[in-house]
């Protein structure tokens, strides 16, 4: 119970969007048979033959994110494509608000906007994933990929980049009138095989409550991939996006999308 309150708490820190998860993960599943969604609880069951199971590898093809739909959503992570891992194609939290952040620097807006529910407002399209660990307990990863244009995609790592080097000190972001601080932001070193990427981690908190958060923004080609990880059990605890996610939505999007 304890664990799912502070998933709670983690959930309402405004305005990381993305990551509302229940629960906390073990090497078996979690605390109510089922592994974390970092973007809600899931509010249908799987479609008949799925393999949402915990601890399950589950069938590309038979999953319960099954490969449909536009390139973007078939360039997506879905259940089974990696072991050791949830994956629900499910909606965000329903607590948590819409739109993008604004932030009170104006350096700083390039990062409001990621905890947004699109990287920023040049995105043509976006598709969301919530992703839990069966591993990590409690790790729980928000995942993301949008379309762009190329050069609009170039520019906003450009951005990202610029603004990690100027936001050290923090800044705050509002939406829909809920304020969240983020302080301590710091450049990680995250090695991809993408065309371009960018790192940083950042403690945020609102309402009496602070999480570690890391984030990882890739580009390959025109298509934006966006991960950001947490701890739900342990939210004073690093999280970081494994590479191994990483690297598979990386090969996802070059299998799927020109």
């Amino acid at each position: 119970m304890r664990m799912k309150a502070r998933a709670a708490l983690v959930a309402s820190l405004a305005p990381v969007l993305l990551i509302g998860a229940v629960g906390c993960t073990t090497a078996g599943g979690s605390a109510t048979g089922r592994s974390p969604d970092p973007k809600g609880p899931a509010t249908t069951p799987a479609a008949p033959g799925s393999t949402g199971a915990p601890g399950s590898t589950g069938t590309p093809g038979t999953s319960a994110t099954p490969r449909t739909g536009s390139a973007l959503e078939k360039g997506a992570l879905e259940q089974g494509d990696l072991v050791g891992y949830q994956i629900s194609a499910q909606g965000k939290n329903p607590n948590a608000p819409d739109g993008q952040p604004r932030a009170d620097k104006k350096a700083c807006q390039p990062l409001a906007d990621v905890m947004g529910d699109k990287p920023d407002p040049a995105a043509r399209e976006t598709v969301n994933r919530g992703v839990g660990s069966q591993t990590q307990l409690g790790l729980a990863i928000s995942a993301s990929v949008s379309s762009y244009a190329e050069n609009d995609a170039k520019q906003l790592m450009t951005r990202l980049k610029a603004a990690v080097a100027a936001c050290g000190a923090g800044f705050n972001a509002t939406v829909q009138k809920q304020t969240g601080s983020y302080r301590e932001v710091k450049a990680a070193d995250y090695r991809t095989g993408a065309d371009d990427s960018v790192s940083w981690t950042v403690v945020a908190a609102a309402q009496g409550v602070s999480a570690h958060v890391h984030l990882v923004l890739v580009r390959q080609g025109s298509t934006i991939v966006r991960l950001m990880a947490l701890n739900v059990a342990d939210a004073q605890r690093k999280g970081d996006v494994p590479h191994d996610l990483t690297d598979k939505q990386i090969q996802k999007i070059k299998q799927n999308i020109r």
